[in-house]
């Protein structure tokens, strides 16, 4: 493919040469023979300081946001208003536009994301479509799964996964759009089909500044990618900013809503157990029985926001149920380490408040189920580089809704881990429930699980499906589940694989 056909709709201010580009990159470490290096300014690094080293390992031609760099000889040039929405640009025409010829629904909001698209890929599999997933725990690519290093990928990335998705025969891909990658435009280009609200509490104020920035950031998917407005939008009427999204969506798209009582899409019948969660489903056109192996009310309107996306894109009741059972668990999402020991030991991703005070109340129900005198022990960290504002709410938010809770590490970064927790224990302290500190967060899994007595539940909490811890020395292996596992058999426990397939039951 000749560069200046690679440009089209690139924002170019100039550009000279017409090369043949064999293949798109955008880290210079990845550049071969023939290729076209996009040098872009990022959030912490400039691509444009390796551009002589693209082009000596082969690169043909360089796009660059830096009107400071002068064009190198031999080598196809062009200079671009904004790297990202280039880098997009470039990378869908040279897979020859895979966003327009497959059906995207995007998924943004603070919680409930992750399962959501699972759902949502769940019910088309169960209606006879292949489809891609891209999100945080991990891509799945028309039954291929790859790990997933960003939550939502660049543009370069998303481009290639929609092409692999097609070829394998995918009509749909489902995907998780993070506030930082429609900010950084890395969505730029992608014409969603469906777009998904679930919610918005505090979190990534470290990046937003703001609420008011966050929820922009947010509202970009329903606005279009540099794109129309989604054809159809599906939002969370119970939450505040949803509310602001149906408002906001009703002129430029087919609005579907959804919510516990009211909305198109609402439960009646609500009956949630330890071993899964029924309710009739009311849509737009009929009453649907339900049953999911997932449990708790934050699984109810997960289970809403994807039949209402699923509904949009043409899929029917039966494929609606059947997606829904079928969809056992998601890893790190109230996920079990199942040892054979007389309590529960649950991992998942609560990172925020909000998701704090949602993991602790679903574990009170689980515990009042098995009579009197259960407990629930939390283990939580707060992560580094973050919103330090956000820690003494979670502190305050485990405390509330635990009988124990031991103060952790999660992901200190560059901070002091001592310094993060000491922020957290302000708010855990005000709740007056028993604690204790251990920054090693082996050790405090050890300690929770150790402290636990037949009918309690002990919940591990802030890394879910992650397999490394982040400090400042670099990343780590580290997985909440297999911790949880090795610490169980030190105790004498066996019997159990050692990732759970099953919730709670």
């Amino acid at each position: 493919m000749t560069f200046q056909h690679l440009l089209d709709g690139a924002e170019v201010l100039s550009s000279t040469g017409n090369a043949d580009v064999t293949g798109v990159e955008y880290d210079s470490r990845r550049v071969k023979p023939g290729c076209l290096f996009v040098a872009m300014r990022g959030e912490s690094s400039d691509g444009n300081r390796f551009i002589d080293q693209a082009i000596q390992s082969g690169a043909a031609a360089v796009v660059t946001d830096s009107l400071e760099q002068k064009a190198r000889a031999g080598v196809a040039w062009a200079v671009v208003a904004h790297g990202r929405r280039a880098l997009a640009r470039v990378s869908e025409n040279f897979y020859k536009r895979p966003a327009e010829r497959i059906a995207v629904t995007g998924i943004t909001g603070t919680n409930g994301k992750s399962t959501t698209a699972f759902l949502i890929e769940s019910i088309l599999s169960a209606g006879g479509r292949k489809s891609a997933l891209i999100g945080t725990i991990e891509y799945h690519v028309a039954g291929k799964v790859y790990p997933a290093p960003h939550t939502t990928p660049e543009a370069l990335e998303l481009a290639r996964l929609f092409n692999e998705a097609l070829g394998l025969g995918a009509s749909d891909a489902v995907m998780e759009v993070s506030s930082h990658a429609l900010a950084q435009q890395r969505v730029y280009g992608v014409p969603f089909d469906v777009a998904v609200f679930t919610n918005l509490t505090r979190d990534h104020l470290d990046y937003h500044k703001t609420m008011d920035e966050y929820f922009a950031a947010k509202r970009v998917l329903f606005e279009g990618c540099g794109t129309d407005a989604p054809r159809a939008a599906v939002t969370n009427l119970d939450d505040d900013y949803g509310a602001k999204v149906a408002e906001f969506s009703r002129k430029r798209s087919s609005m579907l809503t959804y919510g516990w009582q009211s909305g198109d899409f609402h439960a009646e019948n609500v009956d949630i157990t330890p071993r899964g969660t029924r309710f009739d489903l009311i849509t737009p056109r009929e009453k649907v029985a339900v049953f999911s192996p997932l449990i708790g009310r934050v699984n109810v309107y997960n289970i809403l926001a994807a039949a209402a996306a699923c509904f949009a894109r043409g899929c029917d009741s039966q494929a609606m149920a059947r997606g829904i059972e079928a969809l056992t668990h998601v890893p790190g999402r109230f996920e079990r380490v199942d040892c054979g020991q007389p309590f529960t030991v649950v991992v998942d991703y609560a990172h925020t408040d909000d998701a704090l005070r949602n993991l602790t109340a679903l574990a009170r129900e689980f515990v009042a189920r098995g009579g009197s005198g259960a407990r629930v022990l939390t283990v939580f960290g707060c992560g580094g580089d973050r919103d330090r504002a956000k820690r003494p709410l979670m502190g305050e938010a485990a405390g509330r809704g635990s009988d124990f809770v031991v103060l952790t590490s999660d992901n200190p970064r560059s901070e002091d881990p001592c310094a993060i927790m000491n922020d957290a224990l302000v708010g855990l302290q005000k709740t007056g429930v028993a604690y204790s500190v251990e920054v090693d967060r082996r050790k405090a899994i050890s300690l929770a699980i150790g402290e636990a007595r037949p009918g309690d539940i002990v919940l591990l909490a802030g890394k879910g499906h992650e397999k490394v811890q982040v400090t400042r020395e670099g990343s780590h292996p580290f997985d909440d589940v297999e911790v949880a596992r090795e610490t169980l058999r030190a105790l004498g426990f066996e019997g159990a694989p050692a990732r759970a397939a099953e919730n709670p039951a």
